[in-house]
C-alpha cells in the first residue's frame, strides 16, 4: 500500500491471500497493518536507530517486513520469538541476505508503554505543519494523539434509539447517535440484517440535521454515495434525490437503502453539470475532499494524500458549491460539508463563495443544533469537529460544516 500508493481497504480486498484467511486471522492482519500505518513515524525512528546501515533502495518489501515485526513487538504484545521468526521467514524469498539483520534488529525492540511519542512524529510533515498553522501546536498534538487509537463503532437508528442503545450495549450520544466502545463486526450485531440501523460516524450525521424538519419536502443530496446522509434524510421523511457520478458507489447506496427499507431517487451524474427539473428548497453537498478528518478510521489517508490533492480538490469544491447554489430555490438552504481538517477545504471555500457575486448568505448554526458540541461552533456560525473532541468518549471524525441560504 505504501509503495503502490493504494488505499488500504482496496489493497486488502484485492489481495489473493487475504480473502482466504479465517475471520480471526483477517482481523489480526488488519490490526497489524493499521498499527504500522498509525505508528509509522515511531516505528521507522526505532528501526533507523538500530540499523547499522540503511537498507538498500530496492528493499522496500524488506523494510515493510521489519515494520510489521516492530509493530508486533512494540505495540501489540506479540511474543518476541513469534514476531522475529515470522519476519525471518518472510525474508527467505527475495531477501535472504537480510535475515540476520532482521533477527538482530527486531530482538532489540521491546514495548515501552510509558513513553509518549513526540508530537507529530506519526504525521507527515506537510500535514502536521498545516494543523499547527490552523489550530495551534497543542490542538495539533491532540489531533495526532486521537489518531493512535481504534475508534468506536457509531450507529444511526431510524427507530427507537434508546431501545436500540440497550440492545446493542451502546451509549446514546447527545447528537442522537449510538456508540459501541467495544466495536464489533456490524453485520453480526442485532438489527443489521433487519435494516434497523446503519453505521455512520457521529460527526457525519450533523450535516443532514441542519435543514430542520424535512418531512414531505424534496431534498437533493449531492455526492451522495455510499448513502449515510441519504438514509438519514429518507428516514426523516424527505423525498430525496441522491446524485453521484460513480455507478459502483451508487450500487452500494442502493443496496444500503434496500436493506434499510428506505426509498430515494438515484441519479448517476456529475453534480457539477447536472441540474434538477426545478430548484429545491434544500441541497446537501458533502463534497469530495482529502478526508484528513477521518484518519482515525482510515490511517492510510495520512500517507496517501499530499498538498497537491488539497489544491486540486479545493477547485472541485468551488465548482460543486456553486452548482449546489444554482440548484437551490430562493430562500432555500444549502449545507456544505467536508470530512477534511484542511482550512482550504472548509472555511476558505465558504469565504470564497461569500466574497464573490454568488447569491448566498451565511445561515449560522446554533449551539442547540449540535448538542454537546459547543466547542465545535465557530464564531461565524460554521461548525468544525475535531478528532480530539469528545476524547473521553472515543473522539469524532473531523468535519467542517457551513449552512448557507440562497438569497
Amino acid at each position: 500500500m505504501l509503495t503502490r500508493n493504494q488505499p488500504f481497504d482496496a489493497a486488502l480486498a484485492g489481495h489473493r491471500h487475504f480473502t482466504t484467511l479465517s475471520p480471526r486471522d483477517r482481523a489480526f492482519a488488519r490490526l497489524l497493518i493499521v498499527t504500522v500505518l498509525r505508528r509509522l513515524g515511531e516505528i521507522d525512528a526505532r528501526l533507523d536507530r538500530l540499523l547499522r546501515h540503511p537498507l538498500p533502495e530496492k528493499a522496500g518489501r524488506a523494510q515493510n517486513v521489519l515494520r510489521l515485526g516492530a509493530a508486533q513487538l512494540a505495540f501489540l504484545g506479540t511474543p518476541p520469538h513469534a514476531a522475529v521468526d515470522t519476519a525471518v521467514r518472510l525474508l527467505e524469498k527475495g531477501f535472504p541476505h537480510l535475515k540476520g539483520v532482521a533477527n538482530a534488529v527486531l530482538r532489540k525492540i521491546s514495548p515501552d508503554p510509558a513513553a509518549d511519542p513526540p508530537a507529530g512524529i506519526n504525521t507527515p510533515a506537510w500535514l502536521w505543519e498545516s494543523w499547527v498553522d490552523a489550530y495551534g501546536a497543542a490542538t495539533a498534538a491532540a489531533i495526532a494523539a486521537a489518531h493512535l487509537t481504534e475508534p468506536p463503532l457509531d450507529i444511526s437508528v431510524a427507530g427507537d434509539a434508546e431501545a436500540w442503545a440497550e440492545r446493542l450495549e451502546a451509549e446514546l450520544l447527545p447528537t442522537g447517535s449510538l456508540r459501541r466502545a467495544a466495536g464489533g463486526n456490524p453485520a453480526l450485531l442485532p438489527g443489521f440484517d433487519d435494516g434497523a440501523w446503519w453505521v455512520q460516524d457521529a460527526a457525519a450525521t450533523l450535516p443532514a440535521t441542519l435543514f430542520g424538519d424535512v418531512a414531505g419536502k424534496p431534498v437533493i443530496d449531492l455526492c451522495a454515495a455510499p448513502g449515510g446522509k441519504t438514509a438519514q434524510l429518507a428516514a426523516a421523511g424527505a423525498s430525496v434525490t441522491a446524485v453521484d457520478r460513480s455507478r459502483q458507489r451508487l450500487k452500494r447506496l442502493e443496496e444500503n437503502l434496500q436493506r434499510l427499507s428506505l426509498a430515494a431517487g438515484v441519479v448517476e451524474a456529475d453534480a457539477v453539470v447536472w441540474r434538477p427539473p426545478t430548484p429545491a428548497a434544500a441541497v446537501l453537498l458533502d463534497a469530495p475532499c482529502t478526508a484528513t478528518g477521518t484518519i482515525r478510521r482510515h490511517p492510510d489517508i495520512a500517507h496517501l494524500k499530499t498538498s497537491d490533492d488539497v489544491a486540486r480538490l479545493s477547485a472541485l469544491q468551488d465548482r460543486l458549491l456553486r452548482a449546489a447554489v444554482s440548484m437551490t430555490a430562493p430562500g432555500g438552504r444549502i449545507v456544505y460539508a467536508t470530512c477534511s481538517l484542511q482550512p482550504e477545504e472548509g472555511p476558505d471555500r465558504i469565504k470564497a463563495v461569500l466574497d464573490d457575486d454568488t447569491p448566498v448568505a451565511l445561515d449560522p448554526i446554533a449551539e442547540s443544533e449540535a448538542p454537546g458540541l459547543d466547542a465545535a461552533i465557530r464564531p461565524d456560525g460554521t461548525l468544525r469537529t475535531l478528532p480530539c473532541h469528545w476524547s473521553q468518549r472515543g473522539g469524532l471524525d473531523g468535519f467542517f460544516i457551513a449552512r448557507l441560504r440562497r438569497t
